[in-house]
């Protein structure tokens, strides 16, 4: 790069060769100047020609450079999305934040995304202080917010930024967890029509639904006095999303097998869940949400 802007630097040369150049055609009737001011002046002429091309050259050659550095930043991301999938899938939680926090400054959607939920599961662990779980919280929203301003078409952006507005809520009062309530729909909707094979954007549109069927009447009566349309939904629609997510991706999360298994006990259907519940505490652990889940679940069939 420092090559070509040194070379395009010489460019005036080139105007000022031509216009030497140019001088001699007035001069042709007189022939003693006529064939010496032509060949003295071509030698700028000349000059200007191989400044054009070593000009041109550099140019090229900074294009191929800027390529292949484009190439091997795309490579570069890949390898590390490739990485973090890995983590991701054998649940080492820590070591995902770990290496994604490195690229935090990074304008990439992908990678974006995938720091919002590190940081959330690095929040839900048990040993997280309450202090150290606020702090992430926030910062996984500001991450899934950067992710979603990078690419509007990701599924996933839309997905997490639902999911940590949802959680920043929870430090906010009610009025705002109700006011948030309307932006997480629309993106959680938003992630399932751009990608409708996704299970888990399909069983968090179902949380949603569960969420404002079981909402306690103190905070409906705030609902309605801050709202003229507080958010409504019943357990029918949150089964609806539920057994939706499992069409397409069965026993996907032990969470939705759990969520199943509730919705039925809130409409009396004690049969569909005790079935649902004992998948769910069948699950096998691969994360501490499935160790927690599989102890909710053993609560709620001993209740039965």
């Amino acid at each position: 790069m420092a090559l070509s802007s040194r070379l395009w630097r010489l460019l005036p040369l080139r105007r000022g060769a031509t216009q030497s150049f140019r001088q001699p055609a007035r001069t042709w009737g007189s022939r003693g100047h006529c064939g010496s001011e032509v060949i003295r002046n071509t030698r700028p002429f000349k000059r200007g020609l191989l400044f054009s091309a070593l000009s041109f050259l550099g140019f090229e050659t900074y294009q191929v450079i800027s390529q292949a550095a484009v190439v091997h930043a795309t490579a570069k991301v890949e390898e590390i999305l490739e990485q973090a999938d890995y983590l991701y899938e054998s649940g080492e939680t820590e070591k995902l934040y770990q290496l994604l926090t490195q690229y935090k400054e990074s304008e990439d959607a992908e990678l974006l995304w995938r720091l919002a939920r590190a940081s959330r599961d690095i929040a839900q662990l048990s040993r997280t202080s309450e202090e150290e779980k606020k702090v992430l919280v926030y910062e996984a929203l500001e991450y899934a917010k950067r992710a979603l301003e990078k690419n509007e078409s990701s599924f996933a952006a839309h997905k997490w930024y639902a999911i940590c507005i949802s959680d920043v809520g929870d430090y906010e009062g009610i009025k705002a967890k109700i006011a948030n309530a309307y932006i997480i729909k629309e993106h959680f909707q938003k992630a399932i029509e751009l990608n409708p094979k996704d299970a888990t954007s399909i069983h968090l549109m179902g949380i949603w639904c569960y969420t404002f069927a079981e909402m306690p009447w103190y905070q409906r009566r705030i609902a309605k006095v801050l709202f003229a349309n507080p958010p409504t939904s019943t357990y029918e629609e949150a089964l609806k999303y539920f057994h939706r997510a499992e069409q397409v991706d069965p026993n996907f999360y032990s969470k939705n097998l759990l969520l199943l298994g509730k919705t039925y006990l809130k409409l009396n259907n004690k049969k569909l869940a005790a079935f649902w519940l004992v998948k769910a505490k069948g699950y096998p652990a691969h994360t501490e949400e499935d160790k927690q889940i599989q102890t909710e679940a053993a609560q709620l069939l001993t209740g039965l």
